[in-house]
């Protein structure tokens, strides 16, 4: 049966980077007989311009009935000064929760030929391969009571609630463990519950579900010792799971080991394994527009749809390999460009993905 996925370009160069993926997976369709159908629809920005909402009600439907879906980004400053109710953050966080993504998978993988492009020495990162298991639709996100108020002296104040329940806690490190049972077997739980009661609930509760799990080794960080480790020494993390927020930050921390945030690939996926697939960077709204973003962060996204949605690995591994042929090849966008390699914009690196997808 036609598996259905839903394209959802967002804002900045999110219609850029999401049009190249899309070139990848019609190649899969028409030239390798992948059984897919594309819908599209509007999301973040975009679609608060035309309909008044960032998550327009017929967006969340089409969501719902597809069998995964794939994004590219949401956001930028022409609409930073709407109410936060309406911005078009709020359109991914709505299909997170409306579609209980609750497990944000987040991989760190170094290329080796682009060992030099990490800010890093090469022997730090080379061989790097991580995984950041993120919790995805609880914590301070999504806590309740949140907001502004006004105190009796006439100053406002701000507050969110940091909350997770033993359920959620449990639920997202067995998703880290069956992860690490198919890759090292080592899982790294982050918390901060040394100050944070919530986090030494987690703590607790990660040890009691690990224990499940005899083969993996758990181990425990806080996670400013963990944002130093990555730095350090990040080759000593196989599987790191943790909060929404601490996973938000760390990721992209993570990302910067591998030379470039512009190469990472996520996917977000609820109890049944349907997902939401996009790259971790932003909209870039500065280079919007100008065939400059780097297209394989969505690309290899598409691969993960593939392995983790569609039951389609070997799908997944031709785009794996495409990209790394193309990488061979010295081609490079502009935030992964070294000297003697050949620069080439967004269009370009995608139509070379495509060529080598058909060359295989």
């Amino acid at each position: 049966m036609s598996k259905n996925i839903l394209i959802l370009p967002g804002d900045g160069i999110g219609p850029e980077i999401v049009n190249e993926a899309v070139k990848v997976l019609a190649c899969l369709r028409d030239d390798f007989a992948l059984d897919i159908e594309m819908d599209e629809a509007l999301v973040g920005g975009a679609a608060y311009d035309a309909a008044g909402h960032p998550l327009p009600e017929a967006t969340l439907q089409l969501a719902r009935e597809a069998d995964a879906i794939l994004l590219g980004a949401v956001g930028g400053p022409k609409w930073e000064p709407l109410e936060i109710a309406v911005r078009p953050e709020k359109g991914l966080l709505g299909l997170r929760s409306e579609l209980k993504l609750f497990a944000n998978l987040r991989p760190a993988i170094l290329y080796p030929q682009l060992a030099a492009a990490s800010t890093l020495k090469a022997e730090v990162v080379a061989g790097l391969d991580i995984m950041i298991v993120r919790e995805l639709t609880g914590g301070i996100y999504f806590g309740q009571p949140r907001g502004v108020r006004k105190l009796e002296s006439g100053e406002r104040e701000g507050f969110n609630t940091l909350v997770y329940r033993e359920s959620e806690v449990e639920r997202i490190v067995r998703v880290a463990m069956d992860i690490a049972m198919k890759r090292n077997r080592r899982v790294c739980s982050v918390d901060k519950a040394n100050v944070l009661e919530c986090t030494e609930l987690w703590r607790e509760v990660a040890t009691r579900t690990g224990a499940d799990y005899p083969e993996v080794a758990l181990s425990h960080m806080y996670v400013d010792n963990a944002a130093m480790q990555l730095v350090r020494a990040p080759k000593q993390f196989d599987v790191m799971v943790t909060t929404n927020m601490f996973g938000d930050i760390l990721s992209d921390c993570a990302a910067m080991l591998t030379g470039s945030i512009g190469m990472l690939p996520s996917a977000s996926l609820d109890e049944a394994g349907k997902g939401m697939y996009e790259p971790i960077h932003g909209s870039a709204p500065d280079i919007a527009g100008r065939g400059l973003a780097n297209p394989l962060a969505t690309i290899l996204s598409v691969a993960m749809l593939l392995r983790y949605s569609l039951d389609e690995a070997e799908m997944a591994g031709r785009i794996e390999s495409a990209v790394d042929k193309v990488l061979n090849s010295g081609m490079r966008t502009a935030d992964i460009h070294s000297a003697g390699m050949q620069k080439v914009g967004t269009e370009q690196m995608g139509d070379a993905v495509v060529m080598a997808l058909r060359e295989a």
